[in-house]
């Protein structure tokens, strides 16, 4: 009997950690990430463990982890596996075997130790464990299961992972699994037979910045999909774009500064990205304004973009071939140590000479775009824009809820314990999301020649997956 467990994700959109089991004794874990947000105060819903961190399953059967990219909220446990006993493999791209080791420093530095002596020996731990593989090439695991991963388009190495069985095995759904299929799932005829299972992951939207767009997969039958979007559609690219144009040419009318929380891997790599095609497009004023990124990780894994280059998809190979550089233009400056960082703040604090400001955390809970939240949120020449999903009970949506001017004029935001007043102008741009909104993830599972007989929608709140989930019902009548 094939089971499906999952660990996080389920209930919520971070935290992803999804059991595959497939032979007496034996499992597959992909991903095992992070809880953020009112997924990390509410996890009790997926686990009887108090203890957010702590990895409360049997991990005796799991034969490999599979990852699907480097995100925090997808890889952000790893170092407890380990701490559980976990020995086996961590299988993953080869883009993403460089990024990991850097993501997962960086996060135990913040909320486990300083001890250098201990990060090291942790990173060269999971360096050990690593196997990375090539897109689109099946990787054997065993006799009972082969594995391939293929783009997603979500950030550089990301992948969802096809999942093939030497033999198909009766699987039985659980009563949120959707069930495409026409015969009895009890019947034990081929209807509740799995054989192919493909995780998505994390699925890009289509047109977005550096990265091919994902394709779909010909074929399987049972798909665990994403649907952090699955109610809601995205911004077109030139909408997008002529939005975020506009903000920031109402920072330079105002003499303002505009703050853009970013995630280091992925959406900040995008946005320089889409501003060096903007001051490449209209020049004038735009070649006066500094982009700063603030972010020691950020620069890291721009760095490792930049490495990568042969990933990247045509229009950005077409730029680098008339000699433009889409991540290291002239108006871009980017600052690593902490003493420059506090100088620009107090700077910009004084000044508030135009300036876009790029740092982390994407959802405002730390890094170094709280310092610049707390000394510029009050002035109404500011502009913050969310490029991105902001997870309930995070920094980030409470500014971006309480930053409504019309129904919350007094709004505020709790930063490190104090108070701060939300006059500046907050902007919420879904257009620049590295996820696939609700129309990409209906046509992921459209575009398969043989659609799935069972989809598990995970790594969405319940509303997402509702709208999602009766979209793809109705694809039982098409």
């Amino acid at each position: 009997m094939l089971s499906l467990i999952s660990h996080g994700g389920l209930e919520g959109v971070t935290g992803s950690c999804h059991e595959l089991g497939y032979a007496p004794g034996k499992s597959l874990l992909v991903d095992c990430g992070l809880f953020q947000g009112a997924d990390f105060s509410s996890h009790g819903a997926e686990s009887a463990n108090a203890n957010k961190l702590a990895i409360d399953f049997d991990i005796r059967r799991v034969q490999a982890l599979l990852v699907t990219h480097a995100h925090i909220d997808h890889i952000g446990r790893i170092p407890y596996l380990l701490m559980a006993g976990f020995n086996g493999p961590i299988i993953c791209t080869e883009p993403t075997a460089r990024l990991l080791p850097l993501m997962l420093e960086d996060a135990v530095r913040l909320g486990v130790t300083q001890d250098r002596r201990l990060i090291d020996l942790l990173m060269a731990r999971i360096k050990s464990l690593l196997v990375p593989v090539a897109y689109g090439v099946w990787h054997r695991l065993d006799a009972e299961v082969k594995i391939k991963f293929k783009r997603a388009g979500h950030i550089l190495g990301s992948a969802y992972i096809e999942v093939d069985l030497a033999k198909a095995l009766p699987y039985q759904p659980n009563e949120t699994t959707l069930v495409l299929g026409d015969e009895p799932v009890d019947s034990e005829r081929h209807q509740g037979l799995v054989k192919r299972i493909v995780f998505s992951g994390d699925l890009g939207a289509p047109y977005s910045p550096i990265l091919p767009n994902p394709k779909a997969p010909y074929a399987c039958d049972l798909l665990v999909l994403e649907s952090t979007y699955g109610n809601r559609l995205h911004a077109g690219r030139r909408d997008r774009t002529r939005a975020l144009k506009a903000v920031v040419e109402h920072c330079v009318r105002d003499r303002g500064v505009v703050l853009i929380p970013a995630f280091s891997l992925g959406r900040t790599q995008a946005l320089l990205y889409e501003f060096e095609q903007i001051i490449h497009q209209h020049g004038g004023d735009w070649e006066d304004i500094e982009i700063l990124v603030d972010s020691p990780m950020a620069n890291e894994v721009t760095r490792i973009y930049r490495d990568l280059k042969p990933l990247w998809d045509a229009e950005a190979q077409r730029k680098l071939a008339k000699g433009r550089h889409p991540l290291a233009f002239e108006q871009l400056t980017t600052i690593d140590d902490n003493q420059t960082h506090q100088q620009v703040v107090d700077y910009l604090k004084r000044t508030a000479r135009p300036t876009i400001v790029i740092a982390a955390s994407g959802m405002c809970t730390g890094g170094r775009i709280v310092a610049y939240l707390k000394a510029l949120l009050g002035d109404a020449r500011t502009d913050v824009v969310f490029s991105g999903y902001q997870s309930p009970g995070t920094n980030g949506w409470a500014i971006q809820r309480y930053g409504n001017k019309q129904r919350y004029p007094n709004g505020y935001v709790e930063l490190d314990g104090a108070r701060y007043p939300i006059k500046a102008q907050v902007h919420s741009m879904s257009g620049y999301s590295a996820h696939a909104d609700q129309k990409d993830l209906l046509n992921f599972v459209k575009r398969m020649r043989h659609k799935p007989k069972f989809v598990q929608l995970v790594h969405g709140d319940e509303d997402a997956k509702r709208v999602l989930g009766g979209l793809i019902m109705s694809l039982r009548t098409e």
